[in-house]
C-alpha cells in the first residue's frame, strides 16, 4: 500500500482554496496509508512571535479535516510536534543541507515579500523546507498532495534524501512524487490566490449569510464596468466557481456574461446559491464535531501513538547510517 504524508499548517480556521486545493486530494487518498499532519512547528516559522493561538488553531484545522470529509478510521491525523522525530530529523538534515539550496528557493523570496509585516529572517523560516524533507521522510512517504507552489520545496526534499544516500551509501528512504490537485490555484475575492494574509477568504466555518455578503463584494471582470459592457468570464473569480460547482449551466453563463445578458448582481447571486448549497454537510459536519472535542483529543492521541510508531523506526536507521549508534 502506498505511504500517503501531507499537512496543513494552524494558522486559522480553513477556507475554500485549503478545501479545494488540499482536502479534496487528501479524501481520495485516505484509503491509502495516509498520514495526514497538523504542521504546528511550521506554523511557528511566520507566527513566532509572542504568545500565540496556535494551539487553539490546531482543534479548528482537525474540526475542518473531519468536516470536510477526512475519515479518522481510514488515515492517521496527528500534531506535528507530538512527534519528536521530526524535529530531530530536520537537525540531522539540516547538517548536510547547503545554505545555497536554500537561498535559492522561489517560495522563501515570494513568502519574504508576501508577508512584508513580519520579521522572517531566521534560521527557522529559511530552514522550513528542511523541516518539510523531514516531515516527508520520517513516514517514507511516496506520494505527497500538495499545491503547485510546494513543489520547489518537494524537490528540495528529492535532494536532500539523495545527498543523504550519496553521503552515508545507504537507501533508507524513497524519492516522494507530488500528487497535484485538480484545482491547483483557487481565487480569493479580490482574484488574487486565496490566502489567509491577503484578507480575501471564504472560510468553511462561515455561515450562509457572510458566504453572501462576501460573494456580493466579490471582484469580476474589471471591463464591465455598466451592466450593458461585454465581459470576459475566463478572467473572473466568479466565474471560477460556476465551472467548478454549477457546471451544468457554465458554459450558459459565459455565454451571458459576453454579450451583456446579465449583470455581474445576478451572477453572483446563482453562483453563491450552488456555493451555499456545496458547503452546507460541511458546516452541518462542523457544527457536530465542536460539540466532540473530548473524541478530537482522542483522535489525535491516537493518531500520534501510530506516527511515532513508524518515526521511531525510520530514526533508528537513520542514526545507524549516520554512524550516531553501533
Amino acid at each position: 500500500m502506498t505511504r500517503v504524508l501531507s499537512g496543513t499548517r494552524p494558522t486559522g480556521k480553513l477556507h475554500l482554496g485549503n478545501l479545494l486545493g488540499a482536502l479534496e486530494n487528501y479524501k481520495k487518498l485516505q484509503g491509502q496509508d495516509a498520514f495526514f499532519m497538523i504542521a504546528d512547528l511550521h506554523a511557528l516559522t511566520t507566527e513566532y512571535e509572542g504568545k500565540t493561538a496556535i494551539a487553539a488553531n490546531v482543534f479548528e484545522v482537525v474540526i475542518d479535516y473531519l468536516a470536510s470529509g477526512l475519515d479518522p478510521e481510514k488515515c492517521t491525523m496527528f500534531v506535528q510536534s507530538e512527534v519528536l522525530e521530526h524535529a530531530n530529523l530536520a537537525l540531522l538534515f539540516s547538517m548536510i543541507t547547503p545554505l545555497g539550496w536554500l537561498e535559492r528557493n522561489p517560495t522563501y523570496k515570494d513568502q519574504l515579500n508576501e508577508l512584508k509585516g513580519k520579521e522572517l529572517h531566521t534560521h527557522g523560516f529559511l530552514g522550513y523546507p528542511v523541516l518539510q524533507a523531514a516531515d516527508i521522510a520520517i513516514y517514507k512517504a511516496e506520494k505527497v498532495p500538495v499545491g503547485e507552489d510546494q513543489l520547489p520545496h518537494l524537490e528540495l526534499t528529492r535532494e536532500i534524501i539523495r545527498r543523504f544516500h550519496h553521503l552515508y551509501k545507504t537507501n533508507v528512504f524513497p524519492e516522494p512524487e507530488a500528487v497535484l490537485t485538480q484545482v491547483p490555484k483557487v481565487p480569493g475575492l479580490d482574484g488574487r490566490k486565496m490566502s489567509k494574509s491577503y484578507d480575501n477568504c471564504i472560510y468553511l466555518a462561515d455561515s450562509r449569510e457572510e458566504v453572501v455578503k462576501k460573494v456580493k463584494g466579490m471582484m469580476t471582470d474589471p471591463a464591465r464596468k455598466m451592466r450593458e459592457d461585454k465581459g470576459n468570464p475566463e478572467i473572473c473569480p466568479v466565474f471560477f466557481y460556476h465551472k467548478l460547482l454549477n457546471k451544468e449551466r457554465a458554459e450558459g453563463v459565459a455565454h451571458e456574461c459576453r454579450n451583456a445578458l446579465r449583470g455581474c448582481v445576478d451572477c453572483k447571486m446563482e453562483m453563491v446559491a450552488k456555493l451555499n448549497e456545496f458547503l452546507d454537510p460541511i458546516r452541518e459536519r462542523r457544527e457536530s464535531w465542536m460539540k466532540k472535542k473530548t473524541e478530537i483529543r482522542q483522535i489525535l492521541d491516537r493518531g500520534a501513538q501510530k506516527a511515532r510508531e513508524v518515526a521511531r523506526g525510520t530514526y533508528r536507521q537513520v542514526l545507524r547510517a549516520m554512524g550516531l549508534v553501533s
